[in-house]
């Protein structure tokens, strides 16, 4: 059960996070804040749980694990991606604060800072659901990422 919470909080996650990614593209605001909090929950219960029921709450059991993972992947044995998860959640906390507490703020903010943020969170979100992933994942993974990059290209910015 715990291992499926872990898996499952992220997965819904994932779900939301492109769901208010494609909520904002299309000009549903409301829908796409929703998604957007409700994912930052659903990722934080990830972590959570990730900590509790895989790593005992240690930060060095968790470098170990992503030093396994990256191995497994990549021959080079480094926890370090562990810091970028570390980013990630600080980047989207801190996203998410400033469309909570300053939403006119947020909504006129230049590019340069939106672009470095979506930048991010699309490659931590590619890395957690295809590089990292398998089998249907990774497959509904790299059809999101696919289905982001075309809706981008398509549809105008609001």
């Amino acid at each position: 059960m715990n291992f499926d919470l872990t898996i499952w909080t992220v997965r819904i996650a994932c779900v939301l996070y492109v769901s208010a990614l494609v909520c904002w593209r299309v000009g549903r605001p409301r829908a796409a804040k929703a998604c957007w909090f409700a994912g930052l929950a659903a990722y934080l219960a990830h972590v959570a749980a990730a900590f509790a029921y895989r790593h005992s709450w240690s930060h060095e059991a968790a470098w170990l694990e992503t030093a396994r993972q990256t191995s497994a992947l990549f021959g080079l044995d480094w926890g370090g991606g562990l810091w970028f998860n570390y980013a990630f959640t600080l980047v989207w906390l801190f996203d998410a604060a400033w469309l909570w507490l300053r939403p006119d703020s947020y909504r006129a903010r230049p590019r340069r800072i939106s672009i470095p943020i979506h930048a991010f969170m699309a490659f931590m979100f590619f890395n957690g659901t295809v590089v990292f992933a398998s089998g249907w994942v990774r497959w509904l993974g790299a059809a999101a990422t696919a289905a982001l990059l075309l809706l981008h290209a398509v549809k105008p910015r609001r």
